[in-house]
Order: structure tokens, then sequence, then C-alpha cells
């Protein structure tokens, strides 16, 4: 165990006092170092060798002074000596000492100055021989105290989940795979950590293999496996004349190792994989590495279908805070000077449980169950302040892993979660001895979390824990979209949703939704909290999943709007999602935390309300619509070519056609789909619809394209598509109109933009179906529609195809809230505004609309056109100034309500449109 920090002050003064006169390198370094080791209450001879032997870069043999492997090299001189000297010669020793015996710290030594290196934080330490009492933590390593670093996507984090990784892969190439494979890892991965955090003794299981096991790997497997006997073994059952090396394991317990595996094998190169995972310092890892450890070794073809994601601890903060920690942090703020209500408050955190009912591996339980451990050390030091020497046997450490629950889907995640809170919990253990001067270690392991291996869809999570006993419910939810579910996932929700008729445009994690709804009515004080995608706040999802969740009384508390994570694993894939914490009671005091971009730092917001749109708006339900909701003017789709690209032409091959052919060229049209349309690119097509056949058949180029659709259509799957072989001259869908402009609405658009790009295009330019048209817009409904009005609109109802706009005219076009009592004078003020919008456009001739609305290029006086047209705009709808796109969203979406209550009477709401000359709108 380790020495108290106090008991180590006093040896560091009586060795300065021993040793203030030394002066001479070789009569005494050994026995001073010896010495020194023992300030620490460490054995120098268990860790360290004098003298050890390497050869330098010129061939020629070197000593080191000391060197304790993977931890600590020490070159010492003669009193007054040069240290940077020192620190040079014990750098040229690098090259001749193994990659795994690498050590992070050198120090250096005149007997009367240390100067201490930490190569991997890159700091350095120096102090005189008499202040090494006041210095003492820098060693805190020796003395077996570790202090863990919370790194978002630390460097060792990614070398140890790679190097298990490796080890996993070699010992599944020889057969050993399925449960044993899993269990026998999640052994190793707590034996490297036990080791490197005095629950082994320093080096313990690395000696064990370097110096029991051979050299080509043939015994490890059955050290192993006696080790593993062993750890299961109380000390009074155990075998008398046992191995002293294996005896000298400590007993665990905790069901950890009590099953019997298979033997497995190793070799030389698998015995020097472990053995490199050994090299690292485990101590400096957080158990949130084991859920990327679990992605780096699965398969990825399985991890993309059973929806596995893991968040990073930055994110899952993000989360917990809101959810429980910020009212816990701020209820000791109130309490800490009140010593009896304090100290209730302390029994209260004993109390608290917690249920993630899509664990993965422990990630959300592990980061929740560390903040509520540092906040029951902050409670211990109010309760107890100057008390620290009288140990920390003398305080109640009362928060422990059993007021954790999981469920998991497989059975390696849900025992690596188990495992996981162990070793967050004896990270907290050296925590609290650090701070009171006294070991204290839980072992043998008598609590444990409880992880079930099971489908929490088909799970009774009242089975696992009692609701009223149930504080809070978080997680991060498998992220499947509705349209790319398995047949096993589309059968679970459906299962869950078993009385929703429109389930199947659900995504996976809304089941998580109603399940944790269904739960918390047995104890309606249960606060939850998901990571989810952003889709079930967004476009057609919303009413189906939230009439749901609003029809049983769900609140929700706050909220982080659409942001970018990313996985820790390699690779990193962004997934843009939201944070939703809810529960059956009302909070006073909401919070949204909004985002400029995905990408960047959230920002709160104090609200009195949160809609399902993630809004400080009445939670009202957008419905989408067949026909527009105000009178508007239809919107339809662009015309479906279904052709495999034969009946569309490139500049080059409308060129190469008419060369050869010229009595095409009537029959050739401009073609733009969205991309075309934004960025200003040049296609065509043929459009055949009035064609003659007589004249058909004069051009055989074109009849070798209608021959290679018909036969692309024939090949289809689809009954439909089979039958439009019969008209392979024409597109299966055609939408265009006939005549004059129709308003062109690029179906998906950057979110970058402060508006969608749409523009006026003849009747003549053939548009594709992801362009949606208005062919009787006229000057007033471009303006209305490409204001900041409508893009607020945008913003709340339309789908998203990751974080783009993705406009949907059933769910924004038709239902949106047009001006209900503007005035002639306004009219006509939208009309000249929206006008100076399209002048603005046209004095950049050669701009793309990608050019003219890119954030960075965007020409000035087009953005003072729209500002002026965002003005008249806002008049139209309300005498008060907006302040800004929240205010706005707000507004229509009261103004929705007011006017779809009365369509229940059968009343239909008309607005008074202007007539404009669609002919003498700019192009």
């Amino acid at each position: 165990m380790p020495l108290s920090w106090n008991e180590i002050k006093d040896r560091a003064l009586k060795f300065s006092k021993v040793w203030a006169n030394e002066t001479s390198e070789k009569a005494e370094a050994k026995t001073f170092w010896d010495e020194f080791f023992n300030i620490f209450g460490m054995s120098r001879k268990r860790v360290a060798t004098f003298e050890a032997k390497v050869k330098k870069p010129g061939g020629q043999d070197g000593y080191i002074d000391l060197l304790w492997k993977g931890i600590l090299l020490i070159e010492h001189k003669s009193r007054g000596k040069d240290l940077d000297r020192a620190y040079t010669q014990a750098k040229d020793y690098f090259p001749g000492i193994k990659d795994r015996d690498l050590p992070r710290y050198i120090l250096v030594s005149d007997f009367a100055h240390f100067r201490l290196y930490d190569l991997e934080d890159g700091t350095q330490h120096e102090f005189p021989l008499e202040d090494l009492y006041r210095q003492v933590r820098l060693f805190g390593f020796i003395a077996g105290y570790q202090t863990t670093a919370y790194k978002e996507q630390d460097p060792v984090n990614i070398q140890a989940a790679e190097r298990m990784g490796r080890l996993h892969d070699k010992l599944k190439e020889i057969g050993y795979e399925g449960h044993p494979l899993e269990l026998y890892l999640v052994r190793l991965l707590f034996c490297l950590f036990a080791e490197d955090t005095s629950i082994f003794e320093r080096r313990q299981f690395q000696d064990l293999i370097e110096q029991r096991s051979s050299e080509d790997g043939a015994d490890l497997a059955q050290w192993l496996c006696s080790l593993f006997q062993m750890l299961n073994a109380p000390q009074e059952k155990r075998l008398k004349k046992l191995d002293e090396q294996l005896v000298a394991f400590p007993y665990v317990n905790g069901s950890l190792f009590a099953e019997l595996l298979p033997h497995a094998a190793f070799d030389n190169c698998m015995r020097q994989l472990l053995l490199d995972c050994c090299a690292l310092d485990w101590s400096r890892i957080s158990p949130a590495i084991f859920g990327s450890l679990f992605q780096s070794v699965m398969e990825s073809t399985l991890r993309r279908n059973l929806g596995a994601h893991y968040t990073s601890e930055k994110n899952i903060l993000k989360l917990i805070q809101p959810l429980f920690l910020d009212e816990l942090r701020a209820e000791f703020e109130r309490l800490k000077s009140q010593p009896r209500k304090l100290a209730e408050f302390h029994q209260r955190l004993a109390q608290l449980k917690f249920l993630d009912p899509a664990c993965g591996c422990g990630n959300f339980l592990v980061i929740a169950y560390r903040e509520l451990r540092l906040l029951e050390l902050d409670v211990l030091r109010a309760l107890h302040g100057e008390q620290k020497t009288l140990g920390v046997e003398a305080f109640a450490i009362l928060c422990d892993v059993d007021q954790f629950f999981g469920i998991e889907i497989e059975e390696f995640p849900a025992q690596i979660a188990q495992t996981a809170l162990w070793l967050m919990d004896h990270q907290m253990n050296l925590r609290v001895s650090e701070e009171f001067g006294r070991y204290f270690v839980r072992l043998p392991l008598r609590k444990a979390a409880t992880i079930v291996h099971g489908n929490a869809l088909r799970t009774d999570w009242r089975e696992i824990v009692k609701p009223e006993t149930l504080s809070y419910i978080l997680g991060n939810p498998p992220f499947g979209g509705s349209k790319f579910l398995l047949d096993s996932q589309r059968a679970d929700v459906d299962r869950v949703f078993h009385d929703i008729s429109s389930a199947g445009l659900l995504d996976f994690v809304s089941a998580w939704y109603r399940k944790a709804a269904d739960y918390m009515a047995g104890n309606p004080a249960i606060k939850t909290a998901f990571v989810s995608t952003n889709s079930i706040t967004q476009g057609e999802q919303v009413s189906v999943l939230w009439s749901d969740m609003l029809k049983r009384g769900i609140k929700i508390h706050f909220a982080h709007r659409t942001f970018q994570w990313y996985s820790e694993a390699r690779g990193k894939a962004a997934v843009h999602c939201v944070i939703i914490g809810f529960a059956l009671h009302d909070a006073e005091n909401k919070r949204i935390f909004d985002y400029e971009k995905p990408q960047a730092e959230p920002h709160e917001i104090k609200v009195s309300r949160i809609n399902p749109y993630l809004l400080d708006a009445p939670d009202i339900l957008v419905q989408a619509r067949s026909t527009p909701l105000c009178g508007s003017p239809i919107m339809i789709n662009g015309s479906i070519p279904a052709d495999g690209g034969n009946l569309i032409l490139s500049p080059d091959e409308k060129a190469s056609l008419l060369a050869k052919e010229p009595q095409a060229q009537q029959w050739i049209r401009p073609f733009i789909g969205a991309d075309d349309f934004i960025n200003r690119l040049e296609r065509y097509c043929l459009w055949l619809a009035d064609c003659p056949p007589d004249q058909l058949r004069q051009m055989p180029l074109i009849l070798q394209r209608i021959e290679a659709v018909r036969v692309m259509r024939l090949a289809s799957q689809k009954a439909a598509t089979q039958e439009k072989a019969k008209s392979a001259s024409l597109f299966t869908e055609i939408r265009q109109p006939n005549s004059g402009n129709y308003l062109a609405f690029p179906r998906t658009s950057s979110e970058n933009r402060a508006y969608i790009p749409i523009g006026f295009v003849p009747a003549s330019t053939i548009a594709a179906n992801d362009i949606q048209m208005i062919p009787e817009a006229g000057i007033y409904e471009f303006g209305i529609l490409t204001s900041s009005m409508h893009m607020a609109w945008l913003r709340a109802t339309c789908g998203r195809l990751k974080s783009d706009y993705r406009y949907s005219a059933k769910l924004t076009y038709n239902t949106f809230p047009w001006p209900q009592a503007q005035t002639k004078k306004q009219k006509q003020a939208i009309e000249d505004s929206a006008q100076a919008v399209l002048d603005a456009r046209a004095k950049f001739p050669n701009a793309s609309l990608a050019d003219l609305y890119d954030p960075l290029t965007m020409p000035e006086a087009l953005s003072k056109a729209h500002h002026k047209l965002d003005a008249a705009v806002d008049a139209a709808y309300a005498k008060r100034k907006f302040t800004g796109d929240s205010d706005r969203m707000a507004f229509l979406f009261e103004l929705y309500q007011q006017i779809t209550s009365p369509l229940e009477s059968g009343k239909v709401p008309r607005r008074k449109r202007v007539k404009a000359d669609i002919e003498n709108t700019s192009k």
C-alpha cells in the first residue's frame, strides 16, 4: 500500500538532513538511491537495476546508473557537476533500450540538486535537496500514487486500443474466438490496469510474463490460466506450496475470474504483443477507453449494423451535467457550510441510481460514476476540513458501483462495462487516498454494477431495477435511420410502437424514448436524457414520435440542438445529433444549448418552454399536408427520367450528337437538377414528348439511346418501371409546366447558407426530381420564400441530409403560415425588395448561386438587398421587431396554431395574393 503523503514528507526531510554534505558520485551513490526509493516505501531492488548495460550508438557498451524499465532512468554525478551534460548522457542510452522498456522519466542529480524530466508531458522540474520534502508529489509514480488525466483522444488511449486489437486478431486467427476470447481480453485488460494502479505490485504482471514464461510463448497460456485461478481464490483457500510469484497476487473476486476458460495458445509474436501492452502506462488511460477498444476490435460491418456509437467524454458531459450534475453541484454549494444538511446530502448521493438501457462498453455510466465520486470527495472535504490526517478509514465512502445499471445487446461490451466501472472505482479510490493520506482500496471486489446482456427493446426494464428506486435514465441508443434498419430492428420498433400506425417512419432511437416514457410512468420523478439522431426533431418524424410522447405527459427540460460529435475510435466519422433531457414532470428552469455551426461550441439559452423541434415555442406539431395551408400556389416535383443516363446529355455529348444529327436540335432541352441549378452547371436532355415518329426514325443515334432506356427499364425489378419500357422515349414521370417561368427550389441545400438559393427558370428548361417547382409563383411569392422568416420555418420543419437542408413540399412549403393581415403597401414593399434581390444578383452575371450565397463571397449589395427584404417581410407579419430566428420560429408556431385551429371545423383560410407578371421577373 502507498505510504501517506505526510509519512513520505517526514522521510524526505530526514533523507535531506542525512545527505546534506555528501559529494562523491562513486562512493555513496548506490546507497543514496536505495534510501531515496525508501522515502516512498518502495524497495529499489524490486523494480530497478544499478549499472544496467546497454549498447551506445557507436557500438561501445554503456552503463546506466539506474534503470527502472518503462518508468525511470537515473544519471548521477558528483556534487557541482553539470546536470545538462548528465541529461544528454541519459538520452544517449535510449537507442540501446528496447521500446517497451523506454522510461517516461529521466532524473539527474549531483546529491545537492534534482532535475526531473517527464518525457511524455514535456515538463521538467528542478529543486535543491533541502526542498525535496516539498516536491515529493512529483515522484508519486514511485509510491504508487497516480494522477489520471482525462483527455479526449489521448494518444495513450489510442495506442492501448490498437495494441489490444492486434492481440485480439492474433488470438482469433488461431481459432480462439467468441465468448472465451472476449472474456480473456477483459481479464487481460484488468491485469494491465491493475499493475499500474496499485491493485497489483508495480510490474507484477509484466514480471510474471517476462520472467516465468518462455520466449517462444509456448507456456504463457498455462501461466495466465494459473494466474486467473489465483485471482479468483481467497488467500485462506489457496493450496500450499504454490508458486510464490503467483501467490503474491491478491484475491480479486467480483466474478471476473470465476469462469474456467479453455486454454489459449501463444507464440513468440503474441507474447511480445502482450509485453508491448504491458509497456504502456495504463494508469493514464481513462476507463472510457474500453468503448474505443471494443470499436477497434469489432468487425466494421457488424459494428455498422449494430449501430454502435461511442461518444467522447466531452459530449457525455454535455448530457450528464444538465441531467443531474449541475443541480447536484449547485445543491452542494448551498449546503457545504451546513454540516448536518450536508451529511444528509451525502447520504442521498449514495441512494441515487442510474440506468443506461443501451450502455455499450459503459462510457456514460463510467463518466457519471466518476463525477458522482468527485462530488462525494468535495463533500468529504467540506465535512472534515482540516481533519484529513485522521486517514480515510475515519470517513465514510458511500457511493459505489452497485448504484449503476445497464442493458447491452452484445456480451463483450457488457462485460467491459462492468469491468470499466470497477476500474473507475479504483481510480477514484486512489484520488481519495491522495486526499486523505491513507491507501484506500476495495479489494476483494464485493459490489458490482448490474449490466444485463440482452435486447433493451425486448427486456422489461422493471426486472432490472424497480422504477420507484431509479433516479436517472441516460445514454446513447443506436443511430439507425428508419430506411436502413435490419429486419430484426424494424420488428423491435414495431413491437414497441404497436399502437402507432406510422412507426415505420421512425429512427431506431425513437423506441428508447417510448420505452423510457412507459417505464417512467412507474416513478414520475425519474429524469431521462438521450443522445439521438437529429432527425427525430425534424421533418416527418416529429409528429409521429412526439404526438405519442406528449400524449404520455413528457416535458422536455433541456436540449442540445444539432451538433457534431466524433467517435473516439479510428476514422472518427462525424455524426449530427441532438441531446434531449425529459421527464414526466415539468421544470421551472429550462435550457437550450444552441450551436452557431454543428462544429462550434454551444451557448446556453434560458427558456420557459422547449417544444419537440427544440424551440422556445408551444408544443405544436406540424402535420404534413398535400395542399398549401394558406392558399399559396401549388409546389410540384420535377420530372423523373429513369433512363440509366441515356436521355441526359453533357455539353460534349450534345455537340457530338448535333454534328451527326442536326435535326435533333429542336428535341434537346436544357436540363437542371439541384446541383446544376446552384452551381450553374450545363446539362441537356432529350425531350421527345411531341416528336413525330417519322422524324424520330430519321435519328438513329437517338433511337439507340431510346433502345438502351427500354432495355434498362425492362431489367428493373419494379413492375411500374417495366411498364414504362413501352414509352422509352419519354421520362417516366413528366411534371414540367408548358409555358412561362417557374420558381425553382433545390431539394437539398447547404446549412452554411443564410438563404436557400431559389430563382425563376423558364419552362423550356426541364427540372429534375431534385428540383421542386412553383409554376404560378410571382415576385411576391419569391420575396416571402427567400426571406429569413421562411428560412426560420424551414430550419424547424424540414428534414436533413446530415446537417444540410432537405426541403419538403408537404412538411415545409404546404404548412408555412403566410402573412395574414398585411396591407397593400406592405405587399408592395415585399415585391420591391424582392426585385432588388434579383437586381443585385444580376450585377454578377458570371457568378453561380453557390458563389452568390457562399457566406464568404456573398456580395455586399446582395446581402443588403436581402436584409431590406427581411425587414419588409417581418413588417408584414407583425408590428414589432423580431430579435432573430428563434423569435421568428416562436411567432410562426403560434401563427400556425391560430391558422390550423379553424380547420377542425372545416374552414380553410385563404390569403389574398398579389398577381404578378411572371414574364417581367428576372431570369
